[in-house]
């Protein structure tokens, strides 16, 4: 290829209907979108008849970015490699770069067959359930097969060699956001959420499932003593209705707020005066960095590659499980105005100082270039 041409690089992954994974590819693909040394294309594996009204589809319109969606049916896994082969040969790919188990596992060997590098980003491990853990482990065996393994955190870095991923193959590019994004203002956002205009709100988004933690977060909330605060859960998952039942045990059903999943939530942040993330484990957390842009002051776990974002000076920084402890955070900013505001100012001063988009895409494209040239 003549070096002047722009490098195709391809991104394949299987949507969930919303998530962290998503928006990063999302905010990854725009940004990449008319840079004139690589040339996109997003490959979203869908079930039949998903593509026209799915949430990470929609999310590009109004964008020129190619996307071309591969509906399969379930279990369809020799049509899904099929449609990958045919898709990198029709735009004749530079790079292929997965996002997730399922293509890592599933797609990325057809990239090995026509020549083509492959690079994932590893955004995190779950854990979970048995079904969820073998996955996982595939994907962390395929891994030292990868020409590239873009890790979120430092943390996931050590992790990924630990288990076997070749170092030289391993590149930290930390998560980034526009600290310009949009974002709904207070009072429609609260509207939105149907959340009282004259209390206090601490705020919680993301799935519900055991490594985040949604159970420490309403055990947290019961431990605020002020009666006017109230609490908002944005998400589904395993663990709703534990934790729903948990809120009624704990006499907070009139306070804690689940409003399942919802399209677009990082733009209902401003409803907040304060976010929490509760999390056992993290990458680098979407949710966080969406706070740090809207200047919505946060207590989090120190866990992953959380303290890699931000300190005490920008935020609120606990140990995973203390329930006492981020309790005790959450009354602390929203009794404190002026110093959760000066927290918050100074997060989102080092969101656009370390975790700018221009950057973050300079560096993607830095590692496509070596690829195709190795």
């Amino acid at each position: 290829m003549n070096s002047s041409e722009p490098l195709s690089v391809v991104h394949v992954l299987a949507p969930a209907r919303f998530g962290g994974l998503e928006t990063v590819l999302h905010h990854l693909a725009t940004g990449l979108h008319g840079d004139d040394r690589v040339d996109i294309t997003v490959v979203p594996v869908l079930g039949l008849s998903e593509a026209a009204e799915h949430p990470f589809v929609r999310g590009f319109d109004g964008t020129d970015v190619r996307i071309v969606p591969v509906e399969i049916p379930g279990h369809g896994y020799r049509a899904e490699r099929r449609a990958v082969r045919e898709i990198l040969v029709k735009v004749g790919a530079s790079v292929l770069h997965t996002h997730g188990y399922r293509p890592d596992v599933m797609d990325s060997g057809v990239a090995t067959r026509l020549g083509i590098p492959r690079v994932t980003t590893v955004h995190g491990f779950t854990g979970g359930g048995r079904k969820n853990r073998f996955y996982e482990s595939l994907q962390r065996r395929v891994f030292r097969k990868f020409d590239g393994v873009i890790a979120v955190s430092a943390k996931l870095e050590r992790e990924l060699v630990a288990n076997g991923t070749p170092d030289s193959v391993v590149h930290v590019v930390r998560n980034a956001f526009p600290s310009d994004g949009k974002a709904t203002d207070r009072a429609t956002a609260r509207s939105a959420l149907g959340l009282p205009a004259d209390k206090q709100v601490v705020g919680w988004v993301g799935r519900l499932s055991h490594e985040k933690a949604p159970d420490v977060f309403v055990q947290a909330a019961a431990a605020v003593s002020a009666e006017n605060v109230h609490f908002s859960v944005i998400g589904s998952g395993p663990e709703l209705e534990r934790c729903r039942g948990l809120a009624s045990e704990l006499g907070l059903s009139d306070r804690v707020h689940f409003h399942g999943q919802l399209d677009g939530a990082g733009t209902l942040l401003k409803a907040f005066d304060a976010l929490a993330l509760t999390s056992w484990t993290e990458g680098t957390p979407m949710v966080l960095l969406e706070a740090m842009a809207r200047g919505v002051p946060v207590v989090s776990t120190a866990v992953g590659g959380i303290p890699d974002v931000v300190s005490d000076d920008e935020a609120w920084l606990m140990e995973a499980g203390d329930v006492a402890g981020i309790s005790g955070a959450m009354t602390a900013i929203l009794q404190n105005r002026d110093l959760a505001a000066s927290k918050a100012t100074s997060a989102r001063g080092r969101l656009e100082c370390d975790f700018s988009i221009d950057s973050w895409v300079d560096r993607h494209v830095e590692i496509y270039h070596s690829l195709s040239e190795s």
